[in-house]
C-alpha cells in the first residue's frame, strides 16, 4: 500500500530523443538526469534508421529499452525527424498519459513545442549542447547541457604550506554566476534577512532554466554559495528530521 501511494506521487515523463541531434554515448547519463524529475514511462528515439549515422543508437535501444521511431527523409536537406517527434509529443500531451516531457535535442525547431507544453501546465525539460539557442532553453522549465553530463578531468592541484598537493576548485573565468545568485537571493530573502536555499534554487531556474552548478565546476548549489564566502554566509538547521540550508548576504 505504501509503495502504491509513493508511485502515485511520482510524475510520469515521456523521454523523446532527436536521434539526428543527440549523442548515443550519453544515453545512460541522459536517463539518469531525467529520472531525477520522475519516472520515465515513454522512451523513444526518432530518426531515419536506414542511414549510417543512426548506427550508434542500436546498442542503446536494447540496453535501455528505448523504442526506435522510423522517419524517412523524403527530401534532401530537410529534417523530417523534427515534425515526427513534434506530432508524437502533441499526441502524448493530449492523451494525458504523462505529467512531464524531456526533449533531447539542440535544435531550435523544438522551441514552440516546449512553449506549448508549458502553456498546458505540464513540466518540460530539455537536454542539449551549450550551442542550443537560448529561445529553446528558456522555453523549458529545466535545461541540462550535455557538456555537464560528460566526465570532467581531475582539477589541478596546488602545493600547500607543507608542500602537500591540495585539490583546487577553479570556476571557468568566462562564467560568472553572481548576477543570477544575487537575483535569486533577492527574490527568496525573507524579512529576517535569510533565504531558504531550496527556494533560491527554484528562482534560479525561473531566471535561467539552464542554471546548473556543474557549469561552474561544482556539484551542488551550496558549494557555489560557499565559494563566495565574502558575499554570502550559510546556516544549517535541523527541521523535522531533515537539514535545511539558509543563505544570508553579508554587509
Amino acid at each position: 500500500m505504501v509503495e502504491q501511494i509513493a508511485d502515485s506521487q511520482v510524475i510520469k515523463i515521456a523521454l523523446l530523443i532527436d536521434g539526428d541531434n543527440a549523442q548515443p554515448s550519453l544515453i545512460g547519463s541522459i536517463l539518469t538526469e531525467t529520472a531525477k524529475y520522475g519516472s520515465i514511462t515513454i522512451r523513444r528515439v526518432y530518426g531515419d534508421w536506414t542511414t549510417a549515422n543512426m548506427a550508434g543508437w542500436k546498442n542503446a535501444l536494447n540496453n535501455y529499452a528505448i523504442q526506435p521511431i522510423q522517419q524517412f527523409r523524403y527530401t534532401v536537406g530537410k529534417n523530417s525527424t523534427d515534425s515526427a517527434m513534434i506530432i508524437d509529443a502533441m499526441d502524448i500531451l493530449h492523451s494525458s498519459l504523462v505529467g512531464g516531457f524531456c526533449l533531447v535535442s539542440s535544435d531550435s525547431d523544438y522551441t514552440r513545442l516546449a512553449t506549448r507544453i508549458r502553456e498546458s501546465g505540464v513540466f518540460v525539460m530539455g537536454i542539449g549542447r551549450k550551442k542550443t539557442p537560448k529561445a529553446f532553453v528558456n522555453a523549458c522549465n529545466i535545461f541540462i547541457y550535455t557538456e555537464n553530463l560528460t566526465p570532467k578531468p581531475s582539477p589541478p592541484k596546488r602545493r600547500g604550506a607543507a608542500g602537500v598537493p591540495q585539490p583546487t576548485e577553479e570556476k571557468p573565468k568566462e562564467l560568472d554566476p553572481m548576477p543570477l545568485l544575487k537575483g535569486a537571493f533577492d527574490m527568496a530573502v525573507q524579512e529576517d534577512g535569510w533565504a531558504d536555499l531550496a527556494t533560491m534554487g527554484f528562482y534560479l531556474h525561473q531566471l535561467d532554466p539552464s542554471f546548473d552548478p556543474r557549469t561552474y565546476g561544482f556539484k551542488q548549489l551550496s558549494q557555489i554559495i560557499k565559494s563566495y564566502s565574502n558575499i554570502f554566509e550559510l546556516k544549517f538547521r535541523e527541521e523535522g528530521g531533515t537539514t535545511k540550508v539558509y543563505v544570508r548576504g553579508k554587509e
